[in-house]
């Protein structure tokens, strides 16, 4: 190992020694005397340290002071030039990092000791620590393509780069994300499969607040020759609290911005055999102008329920085609009679303010349809029809967070709550 003496010794080998600046007296007679400095010394045979050859970056690094002598500074760099934190023991005898060590990095370690017999000196020696077979990335979302600022509903995703199935991996893995809010909430991560978690707040996030998720636990072993890679860091914000009820029974849709009922719109939802989902449904994307075509629901092109239409103002709110959309050809049954092949129709002059309303991240909730539940997953974002304790159960560490913390870059992590 660079900087040491061997195995068998396992000491740091001296590289410099620590110069004190002379403190200069005056007596009453005139004469000049100075204080005793501390004697420079060897400091390697004064320590040990627990890195031998390549390390682990999974365990701590340790810094221990021979008997009789004392730690008064460690500072452990790596070659990245972050600087490793530790704690110096009460007695000063022993340093142990906190900070995490990066898998595949060069350290360089600086260590001050005090023989306790009036000398002192410095030493600096190195190791570095094994590189990691798998690197575990993550995709976060939602995706950067959009302004920034969604709805409050819209849930926080992470893909990984790698499939993590054993459950002490996963929970090495939620340590591995912060999300921190302004203002907090308490909120928890939900395992959709093998690689796709969702992170959502026992209610809908607040209206206008800042959002941050990082995945930034570097070097951090995740599972036997898996470590955790490359940073990531998503920032978004929310806009007001949209929400929206379509209630299939009375053919109405009530828009609520902040609590507050602003509009109140007669649509029509799914005829029997196509009855829309009942549920909470989040705004996926809107399109001024959509193709629309009844073979992508499996209705045969010529059959009676056929059609191909271009259509208008279409408010996306599931992957398999269901809308909030302009419907002219039904505005005699809006208000009155279900009468689409799923989707909710309304007029053009409605379905334009609709849109021009909504955004990604707003609430759609169908109610008194006759119409299956909507999917939690896989169809858009049905994450609010879990309840709330059933959605913890499927985090790993089956705890809750609170989001306090700042989003300013570099700062803060959500943290554990006690067990519901």
């Amino acid at each position: 190992m660079s900087g040491s003496r061997g195995r068998k010794s396992g000491r740091a080998v001296i590289a410099g020694f620590l110069v004190l600046s002379p403190v200069a007296g005056c007596s009453s007679g005139g004469s000049e005397s100075a204080l005793a400095l501390p004697e420079s010394v060897d400091a390697g045979p004064l320590v040990h340290i627990s890195a031998v050859g390549e390390v682990d970056p999974a365990q701590p690094f340790t810094v221990t002071a021979e008997s009789g002598s004392k730690l008064t500074d460690v500072t452990v760099t790596g070659s990245d030039g972050r600087v490793v934190t530790g704690k110096l023991a009460d007695d000063q005898r022993t340093w142990t990092s906190t900070g995490r060590l990066r898998a595949g990095t060069h350290y360089t370690v600086r260590i001050t000791a005090d023989d306790g017999k009036g000398g002192r000196g410095e030493t600096t020696t190195s190791f570095t620590t094994v590189a990691a077979k798998n690197l575990l990335t993550a995709e976060l979302g939602p995706d950067s393509s959009g302004s920034g600022v969604y709805g409050v509903g819209q849930p926080l995703t992470v893909k990984l780069s790698e499939a993590v199935k054993d459950p002490v991996a996963r929970q090495e893995v939620e340590k591995s994300l912060t999300v921190v809010s302004e203002p907090a909430v308490t909120g928890a991560w939900y395992w959709v499969d093998d690689k796709n978690l969702h992170f959502r707040p026992q209610e809908y996030w607040p209206a206008n607040a800042k959002i941050k998720l990082s995945f930034d636990r570097p070097g951090a072993r995740i599972s036997d020759g898996l470590y955790v890679g490359e940073p990531s860091t998503r920032s978004i914000r929310t806009g007001d609290k949209v929400e929206a009820v379509v209630d299939a029974g009375s053919h109405q849709l009530t828009y609520r911005r902040n609590g507050q009922v602003v509009n109140t719109i007669p649509v029509t939802t799914g005829k029997p055999g196509f009855s829309t989902r009942n549920g909470i449904k989040v705004v996926l994307g809107q399109e001024s102008v959509v193709r629309m075509n009844g073979e992508t629901i499996g209705i045969s092109a010529g059959s009676r329920e056929s059609y191909d239409l271009e259509v208008h103002w279409a408010t996306r709110v599931t992957w398999s085609g269901e809308y909030v959309h302009a419907a002219p050809w039904s505005v005699a049954s809006q208000g009155v009679d279900n009468v689409s092949h799923g989707c909710t129709g309304m007029s053009t002059d409605n379905a334009k303010w609709f849109f021009d309303q909504t955004r990604i991240g707003d609430i759609v909730q169908v109610v008194n349809s006759l119409g299956p539940q909507m999917e939690p997953f896989g169809n858009g974002f049905g994450d609010w029809n879990i309840t709330w304790t059933d959605w913890v159960k499927h985090s790993a560490l089956a705890k809750p967070v609170t989001t306090a913390g700042s989003t300013d870059p570099g700062e803060a992590a959500g943290s554990l709550l006690p067990e519901v």
